[in-house]
């Protein structure tokens, strides 16, 4: 494990006060966003500037979505990668995302449309779901409208995001559209009973504890009867077939580490092409901290290896 994180999870772990399952979701956003604002610049390096970034308001099923558009140049036609944030479905935003998404912008030289979708506990299952869906739908229709080509359409995200992505994936096959090309996967959360046993090997000292899994999930479902259902438990789907192909990766210390390489398995046990990589002294969330190794921009390179093909593919359709 490189010495920053471990620096970082000392630190950690002697930090005083209650614990984020002991707060309710408002203090613990207050929470997030002030260790972002001391942190942040210790995590990661400055926002990578780039041609365009706008945000928009764009129309869901009964409500307006908030995403943010980033354009790695001036060029139009280019390929259209869907983020969403991690966060437990209960914090964090397009916001706290901004840097993850700039770098993979410039990186892929492709559009990214991070989307702002409803968290927990005011908006709980299937609501974050229908949002993801909707925007990446309303993409699918209107892409050529920002500049985006909607023959080379991807989704990608992290943790909770990375939940949501599988899921717009299975919906989208499920419903018809839109088409999606590919599927990145960032230590995905795939089951919601959280019975995989990396949960408890890992669930304490590692960032990601079991108890705060525990607190997201508990504000995420809306019923026990949810964590069954393939849409926030991916893993426990009956059907995988016909699905995007797929890069998943995964962290040595992150409790989530066994359901995402459970469901990389599932997918290409159902016929599927899959990727699948753990990364090696890595702690969940790494993504975000890219100044704490040289490592973690390892991970940037393998999504551009993996998706190049997929994004620079000259598209003729409509």
């Amino acid at each position: 494990m490189p010495i920053k994180i471990k620096i970082l999870l000392w630190l950690l772990k002697r930090k005083k006060g209650p614990e984020l399952q002991e707060l309710n979701p408002s203090a613990v956003r207050r929470e997030a966003q002030a260790t972002m604002d001391k942190a942040g610049r210790f995590l990661d390096y400055g926002a990578i500037p780039l041609h365009q970034v706008e945000d928009r308001m764009i129309p869901g099923r009964d409500v307006e979505i908030p995403v943010r558009i980033y354009h790695p140049d001036n060029e139009t036609n280019l390929p259209v990668i869907m983020y969403f944030h991690g966060g437990g479905f209960v914090m964090r935003s397009i916001d706290s995302h901004d840097k993850v998404c700039r770098r993979i912008c410039r990186d892929n030289k492709a559009i990214i449309v991070s989307v702002g979708y409803r968290l927990a506990p005011e908006y709980k299952f299937p609501i974050p779901v229908h949002d993801c869906y909707d925007a990446t739908v309303w993409v699918g229709e209107n892409a050529r409208s920002f500049g985006g080509d909607p023959g080379r359409l991807v989704v990608m995200g992290d943790s909770a995001g990375g939940n949501l992505s599988a899921v717009v994936c299975m919906m989208s096959r499920d419903l018809g559209g839109p088409r999606i090309k590919y599927q990145v996967l960032i230590y995905p959360c795939t089951d919601g009973h959280l019975s995989s046993k990396s949960i408890d090997a890992l669930g304490n000292g590692y960032y990601l504890t079991k108890k705060m899994m525990e607190w997201f999930v508990d504000h995420y479902k809306s019923s026990d009867a949810d964590l069954d259902s393939p849409y926030l438990s991916p893993l426990l789907a009956e059907d995988l077939s016909d699905l995007p192909p797929a890069f998943i990766f995964t962290a040595e210390f992150d409790p989530l580490k066994d359901e995402g390489r459970k469901y990389a398995e599932r997918l290409k046990d159902a016929g599927n092409e899959v990727v699948f990589k753990e990364h090696a002294g890595m702690i969940h969330g790494f993504i975000s901290m890219p100044r704490m190794s040289k490592k973690i921009l390892v991970a940037y390179e393998d999504i551009q290896r993996e998706l190049a093909g997929v994004l620079h593919e000259v598209c003729l359709g409509p």
